[in-house]
């Protein structure tokens, strides 16, 4: 099993932050990351067509990922689109978000598939959406190796 140890320092906050929860708060803590999770850029809202759909996902997520260039070299941007009333699919879209966002493109492939298992949520949260998360991460590391 993953730790902590091999996520990037933000993602990392994020699993302890969920690790230090009771079952039914990290429930309402992913609804917080729901809620937080950024709209899509007016380039990209009007322009569904440059989106790909996580299919395993139960609810309609879309995402893609950009490349831009940092002060230390280039970093990826992650973009996502899911309906409000998935809070659980867009809680999740905004926990990968606000970890992994404007990292370089190896931290971000470096990140353990197993990452989602690490916020505890199992038990609470249905297999089959456990796999959307799983699949939505997937899809950001096949993207960014894809671009890289």
């Amino acid at each position: 099993m993953t730790t902590t140890a091999a996520l990037p320092p933000a993602l990392a906050e994020i699993v302890d932050d969920f690790q230090a929860l009771e079952e039914p708060d990290r429930l309402l803590l992913l609804l917080e990351f729901s809620r937080g999770l950024p709209a899509l850029p007016e380039r990209l809202s009007d322009h569904p067509e440059l989106l790909e759909q996580v299919v395993e996902c139960q609810t309609p997520l879309f995402l893609t990922v950009e490349t831009e260039k940092g002060d230390d070299g280039d970093v990826i941007r992650l973009f996502f689109k899911a309906p409000q009333e998935a809070p659980t699919t867009r809680g999740f879209a905004g926990v990968l978000h606000e970890g992994l966002d404007g990292l370089p493109a190896a931290t971000i492939l470096a990140v353990p598939d197993d990452m989602p298992d690490l916020l505890g949520l199992t038990r609470a949260i249905t297999p089959l959406r456990m796999r959307g998360m799983s699949a939505m991460l997937g899809r950001i590391k096949r993207k960014v190796a894809a671009a890289g």
